[in-house]
Formats: structure tokens, sequence, C-alpha cells
């Protein structure tokens, strides 16, 4: 039995119990009736986000003369100890609510008015002054942008940056290290692998800079919009306010939307950006999947180098160890590309003047965002980081590399060279040894053509 108590609120449609202690109203409560779905709730760096917006509609309010200082203080006291961490259990409305993210916006009202009254016994009324000269419409779009862009700033693209630092660092302390490289996962000419870890830097930093390029129409908000863009019952610079405002709390340069309506009744930005995330999934995948090929053996894989041992492997095979850091990677690769075809899915959904998927939208592009900077993160200090290079084993695997053969390609012609190569596989001898009996070439001459080291620098070895 349970032993919670009831109070008995009030709203436009009529009447019902909410727990005795909750600082959320009527309209929370039939949201929370309404949507017993997941279990799972709206974000909580959303509810910040969502209260950094309602602390800057209320300076905005206060700026046009429309909201009293008192009440101004009140609604921003009350929406501070919330984006500082408190009363985030008052935020139970589940994530698959209504699509415009109503039920959020009056949860946020009830509980920024609740506290407003109870911090600093000023009565503010959820709609009439916490919701004053804003919509759901405009405020979630607005809040959704607020939240992803706070999240890059401060999450993801600080890790990306430590990411590529790292592998620069393990670069340089590869430089001299030559290694068999392969196309198609078959043998082919040597790579310094330092040459290899430059293409994963690479694909970094070309991820940071797509993700900068996304900030440019992220930091843009559709505030002012209010119900279908056209700005009703908001002052007309009310929008350029809240932006200028937002601005000078979360020090990201916001700006007021050129054009609301695509504010409100599109989320192409959201998309952008989750297709931004959705190219970062695939390089992870493919830096992570390289480590754990060249991880893998020791004894029956190609063994190139030797990943931290963090863990046991198995509960069954005493001193087996895996890769268990890439393994992490590609799954938190494969639901950043999952959440992105949800995301894809919830941004078709704009019919008319507003879209109609946004707490989803919100929820899988502020868990992409993170989880990305946490593997990001996990993956330059547990695995790049600290992975050492089995030389022997690179050596010998170039030692025996008919592919070699492909320097004297100019000297020999492809046909020479395609016999040699497949005696040195038939026999199982170096490519030098072979190339000695069937050309005229001294072996002076040969060692210089066939040195992996120098066959990294590109150009004609030959001549």
């Amino acid at each position: 039995m349970s032993d919670v108590q009831y109070r008995i609120e009030k709203d436009s449609m009529g009447t019902l119990q909410v727990p005795k202690d909750a600082l959320y109203g009527a309209q929370t409560q039939r949201a929370i009736n309404n949507f017993p779905i997941s279990g799972t709730p709206m974000p909580s760096n959303f509810i910040k986000a969502l209260c950094y917006v309602k602390f800057a509609c209320s300076d905005s309010n206060r700026e046009l003369g429309l909201m009293s200082e008192e009440k101004a203080h009140a609604i921003q006291t009350a929406a501070d100890v919330i984006i500082k961490g408190q009363y985030l259990d008052q935020f139970p409305i589940d994530v698959f609510q209504t699509g415009s993210g109503t039920s959020t916006n009056m949860n946020a009202n009830e509980v920024i008015a609740t506290l407003a009254k109870n911090l600093t016994g000023v009565e503010v009324h959820p709609n009439d002054d916490v919701n004053m000269s804003q919509s759901s419409n405009d405020v979630i779009p607005t809040a959704i942008h607020v939240a992803a862009a706070i999240a890059l700033e401060e999450e993801l693209l600080p890790a990306l940056r430590h990411l590529a630092e790292t592998i620069e660092d393990k670069e340089k302390e590869v430089a001299d290290v030559v290694k068999t490289g392969r196309t198609h996962l078959m043998d082919a000419t040597p790579v310094k692998m330092s040459q290899e870890l430059s293409g994963w830097r690479a694909q970094i930093t070309d991820n940071i800079a797509r993700l900068q390029d996304t900030q440019k129409r992220l930091h843009k908000i559709p505030q002012g919009g209010t119900a279908v863009g056209t700005g009703i019952n908001a002052e007309p610079e009310f929008g350029r306010l809240v932006a200028a405002n937002l601005s000078t709390i979360t020090a990201i340069p916001f700006e007021q939307m050129e054009n609301l309506y695509v504010g409100l009744s599109s989320q192409d930005t959201a998309v952008e950006l989750s297709g931004q995330l959705n190219v970062l999934a695939t390089s992870l995948m493919k830096i992570a999947n390289d480590l754990r090929w060249m991880n893998s053996g020791p004894l029956a894989g190609l063994g190139e180098i030797q990943l931290p041992a963090l863990q046991p492997g198995s509960s069954i095979m005493p001193g087996k160890v895996n890769p268990v850091i890439p393994e992490a990677v590609c799954m938190v690769a494969a639901q950043i590309m999952g959440n992105h075809t949800a995301i894809t899915v919830g941004g078709q959904s704009g019919n008319f003047q507003l879209n109609v998927a946004l707490p989803m939208i919100v929820f899988n592009l502020l868990q992409s965002i993170h989880i990305a900077a946490t593997a990001v993160t996990q993956l330059a200090d547990m695995a790049i980081k600290g992975f050492t290079v089995n030389t022997a084993n690179l050596q010998k695997a170039l030692d025996v590399n008919p592919i070699l053969v492909t320097a004297l390609n100019t000297v020999v012609g492809y046909e020479k060279g395609a016999a040699i190569a497949k005696e040195a596989y038939r026999s199982g001898r170096p490519v030098l040894e072979v190339a000695l009996e069937m050309t005229e070439l001294d072996e002076a001459t040969l060692k210089k053509y066939l040195n992996p080291a120098l066959l990294t620098q590109g150009g004609n070895p030959t001549v």
C-alpha cells in the first residue's frame, strides 16, 4: 500500500490528485498519468537548458517593462537552483509525451513558480509569469538548441580535441615503426605506423571542423515565434533580447533566427547535428576496429600491437584479455547511428507550423553527444595512449611480404614482378631472395629498392 499523501490541484480541465510534496501542479500530473511509457524522464541537461531559457525570458520581459524586478528575480532564483542541479526529481515526465514538449514546458513553469514562492516569497503564476511572451512551440525548440550547444561546447569538442592530441602524441612515439600495409585485409605495400595513425587523427579533426560548421546554425534560436512563428503575445524585440541574455548567461553566442517559422516547423539543424555525429560514429568505428585487428591474437592474429590489459576477458579461459575499450566504442557508434535514424524520422514530423517529435529528438541528440564524448575520452586514455608495438611481429611480416616487389615495377615490369611475388608466396621465401634468382639485379640494388622504410616515402623508389 502506498504511503504517498496527495493534495487536490485544479487546472482548466478540472481537479486531480497531486503528491502532497510535489513542486509541480495539475498539468504535470496529467502528463505523468498520460505517458507511463518508457520510465525515462527528459534528460537533466535539457531541463537545465530549459531553465536557462526561462531565466533569459524573465530578464527580457523585465527589460521590456512587462515584468516587475521582483517577479523576474524570483523566477531567476528558482531557475538558477535547478540549473545548479537541485530539484531535478521534480521533472518526471516521460520522454515519449506530447510531441511539442508542452508537458515538459508546463512542468518547468509549475516547478519554477512553486520554487519562486518558496525561495523568495513572491507569488508567481506558471503561465502568466514564468511563460510570459512564450509558447511551448518556441521554448522547446530553443531549449533543444541551447542544450545541444552547451553539450557540444563543454563535452564533445574538448573530448575530440583530446583524442586528436593523444593520437598525435602516439604518432611521434611510433615515428620509426614500419609495418605491412593492408588493403582488402590483404598484404599491401609498407606504411609507417605514424602514417596510419595520422589518418585517424585527420578523421577526428575533420569531425571537429564539421561540428564547428554546424554550430553556426545551432546557435540560432526561434524564441519570439511563440505559437506558430508570427510572434503573437510577444513584443517584437523579445526574441532578440532572449538570445542576447542567453549569450550572457551561457557564454555561447546565440542569435535569434532570421526566419522563426523554420525554427518551429522543422528540426533541420538537429538533424544536421545528428548527421555530423553519425559521421563521427563511422570514424570511431573505423578506428576502433583497426585497433581490434592490430591487437588480434596475440599468437593466432596480427599481433601488431598490445592494448593495455584492463580486465580478464573470459569466465572460462584463464589469461584471456580482450580489446574491451574498442568494443565499447563500436557499440557506442552503433547506438549513435540508430539515434540518427530516429532523429531523421523525427525531423520529418513537421506538420505545417510545428514539429511534433521534439522530446524524442532532443533525447537522442543529447544521448549521442554524451556517449560520443565519454567514449572518445576512454578511447584516447585507455586504448591509444597506452598501446605498445610488437616490433618483432611487424618485422617478421615485412621480411616475407612479397608485395614489396611493387617497388621493382618500373625496373622489371608488372608481369615479372607478379611472377616473383607468386614464387615468394609459394616457397615462403623472402622476396629479396627470389628476386635475386629471377632478375639480373644485384643484392645491393635489390636491398635498396626493397627497403620497407624507403617505400613509405612515396614517389618512384627506382629513380
